[in-house]
Parts: structure tokens; C-alpha cells; sequence
């Protein structure tokens, strides 16, 4: 049975990894998540009851507190996702990308070395530190026909992407000098439950179901590889389980599309599951507003690697995980959105003294 400390385990997508290791595994883990604005214990309530599963709120950065964790869950393996993840957030106030990307990973990495000094030779054999990092650290593509490789050079455009580059090379790094047994993924955007509503495809739904404007970046034709939370989820439990110490592993979903695209398809879905009582199309909603600061225009992931090496295959198209997607806020546009919006899941949690 491995025992997995999973860092931003409250957040979306570690919260999706944290669900599909207690309901697909044996396994026990260990969620640590500082729980900022987009970590949320709700995100976690299905597995709470789980005997397999315990939580910690700590920041990475506290490294009393993660010596602590590593000696009393003693983990064998650890799946660093905590991040600071929004750009926009990143271009706003870049100091805390800083701390939590940059700092944090070097202070979980230190943890992590001084707990392995404690294991025996099996023990150490056996440990995996697996970092979880991002496409964008490649910065964007040129030609239609350009993919991101693990092979690819690092050229990140915003403060996030830089910060999630840093902590990219530290990895490789304590590999290479102190021997630490590390893997890295980077995967393409994320989409599906429990995603904050700060990011795309969130926002346009819950902006539609209000009646607000769709707000779209110059003229939506940045290109991104969407991958479905879940099918991400499953890939990095087999990275941190079966993948080789050393190698990087990009992750993608086979589904490209321009960001205007993805905004006309939910509006398309939300035609026929929650139409307007206008009867206008949400299509109606969308605006053009200014670009951001260094926007890239094409993202594009060849996951071949992790296909040959893991038999990893995505399950959903993006057809059908948009679809999934949007059925899921309709459902729990009164509950899980309606706490996020009205800031009542951080009042519950100073309630609770958290």
C-alpha cells in the first residue's frame, strides 16, 4: 500500500487526484493545502470519511510544519501540485507566485531530503517526489504543426509561468546534486468539476446562467490542448507510481481548440440544457475585451511518451467533457457555486477556526 502526500490536495485539480486514488486505489493519503481563495475542503467532502485519507492545513512553505508532516505520515510518495496558478493573478501581484512556486517547492524539497535521510536503503528505493508543473512554462508555438516535447526549451512569458519554470529546474536540481528520486509532469489546461470560477471555462458558464457579459480576450483565437481533470488525475497517479525517476512526462488531451470556440460551444450546450427565458441564444452575451500583457497564442501538447511508456489514453473528448463539465455547474450552481461566489465557504471556514 503506498502512502501519497498530496500538497494542494484541496484545490481542483488535486483534488481530483486526491478522489481518484481513495475511490480507483488502496492507497492512503495525506492532503496539505494552505487553503487559500481556491483551496476548499468541499472539494474533498466525498472522501472525508475515508480511514485512507487525513488532511493537514499547512503552507509548503512552513518548514517546521512539513518536517512534521513527512515524519508523521512518513509518505512514499509525495505529488506536489500546490501552486499559485492564475495568470492574470500573477501579472496583478507576482510576489505571491514567488513564494508559493518558487519558495515553497524549494522548501518541500528540503523536506523531502532530509526525510529520505531517515529511510532504509528499501525505503529510499521506493520513494518518488513527483512535481506537477505546467505546458506554459514552453511559452507558445509558431507553426501549426509544433508541438510541446519534453525535450522542449523553456521560454515562459508571464510571472506565473516563470515562477512554475523555476521550480521546474530546482527539481531537476535536487535530483542531479542530492540524488532526490523526482519526476515532472506538465500538462495542457485543465477543465471540468470544482474548478474555480476565475478561469475560462467556469467563468463563461456562470456568467451566461446570470445574464452577464461574456468577457473574451482580444479576438478569442488563442489556442489551447483542453484535458479533462479527470483523465489528467489518472495520468499522475501512474507517473507517480510506475513513471521512471528522472524522466518528464507531458501530458495532453488531443483537443485543440481557439478559446472563442470553446466559449461559442458552452454557449451552444447552455442553449439546450438551461435556456434563456428570452429565448435569445447566450451567444448574444459575448463581448471582445482588451488582450492581456504577454498572452500566448498556441499551446499544443504531443503526450506520444506517456502513451508508449504508461498506456496512458485520455477517456473523454472534448466533446464530451465539456458536456459533462456543464451539466456538473448546472447541477451545483445553487450549492458548491453559490458558496464560492457569495465567499460563504471562507466564512464556514473561519467558523471553524480554519
Amino acid at each position: 500500500m503506498n502512502r501519497i502526500l498530496i500538497t494542494g490536495g484541496a484545490g481542483f485539480i488535486g483534488s481530483a487526484v486526491a478522489r481518484h486514488i481513495i475511490n480507483s486505489t488502496d492507497d492512503c493519503i495525506c492532503v496539505v493545502d494552505k487553503l487559500t481563495y481556491a483551496g476548499n475542503p468541499e472539494n474533498l467532502a466525498s472522501i472525508s470519511s475515508s480511514p485512507r485519507f487525513c488532511f493537514e492545513k499547512a503552507d509548503i512553505c512552513d518548514k517546521p510544519a512539513m518536517d512534521r508532516i513527512f515524519n508523521d505520515f512518513r509518505p512514499t510518495h509525495i505529488m506536489h501540485l500546490a501552486a499559485e496558478s492564475h495568470v492574470d493573478r500573477s501579472i496583478d501581484g507576482p510576489g505571491e507566485f514567488i513564494q508559493t512556486n518558487i519558495i515553497g517547492t524549494y522548501t518541500l524539497l528540503e523536506s523531502a531530503r532530509k526525510y529520505c535521510s531517515t529511510l532504509t536503503v528499501e525505503e529510499k528505493e521506493a520513494f518518488r517526489f513527483h512535481h506537477i508543473s505546467t505546458d506554459e512554462v514552453y511559452g507558445d508555438l509558431e507553426g501549426p504543426e509544433d508541438y510541446f516535447r519534453e525535450t522542449t526549451p523553456y521560454a515562459p512569458s508571464s510571472p506565473y509561468s516563470a515562477s512554475k519554470a523555476s521550480s521546474d529546474h530546482l527539481v531537476r536540481a535536487w535530483r542531479r546534486t542530492f540524488g532526490l528520486p523526482t519526476l515532472v509532469t506538465n500538462c495542457s489546461n485543465n477543465y471540468g468539476p470544482y474548478h474555480f470560477p476565475e478561469k475560462l471555462i467556469p467563468l463563461i458558464i456562470l456568467h451566461a446562467l446570470d445574464g452577464k457579459e461574456l468577457p473574451v480576450y482580444g479576438k478569442g483565437q488563442q489556442v489551447r490542448d483542453w484535458l479533462y481533470v479527470e483523465d489528467h488525475a489518472r495520468a499522475l497517479y501512474l507517473v507517480a507510481t510506475q513513471g521512471v525517476p528522472g524522466e518528464t512526462y507531458n501530458i495532453g488531451g488531443h483537443n485543440e481548440k481557439q478559446n472563442i470556440e470553446v466559449v461559442k460551444t458552452i454557449c451552444a450546450l447552455l442553449d439546450e440544457l438551461a435556456p434563456r427565458t428570452d429565448g435569445e441564444k447566450y451567444e448574444k452575451q459575448i463581448v471582445f475585451v482588451k488582450d492581456r500583457p504577454g498572452h500566448d497564442l498556441r499551446y499544443a501538447i504531443d503526450p506520444e511518451k506517456i502513451t508508449r511508456e504508461l498506456n496512458w489514453h485520455p477517456q473523454e473528448t472534448f466533446d464530451s467533457g465539456i458536456r459533462k463539465t456543464v451539466l456538473w455547474y448546472l447541477e451545483h450552481k445553487d450549492s458548491w457555486c453559490a458558496r464560492i461566489l457569495s465567499g460563504e465557504y471562507k466564512m464556514e471556514r473561519l467558523g471553524t477556526g480554519e
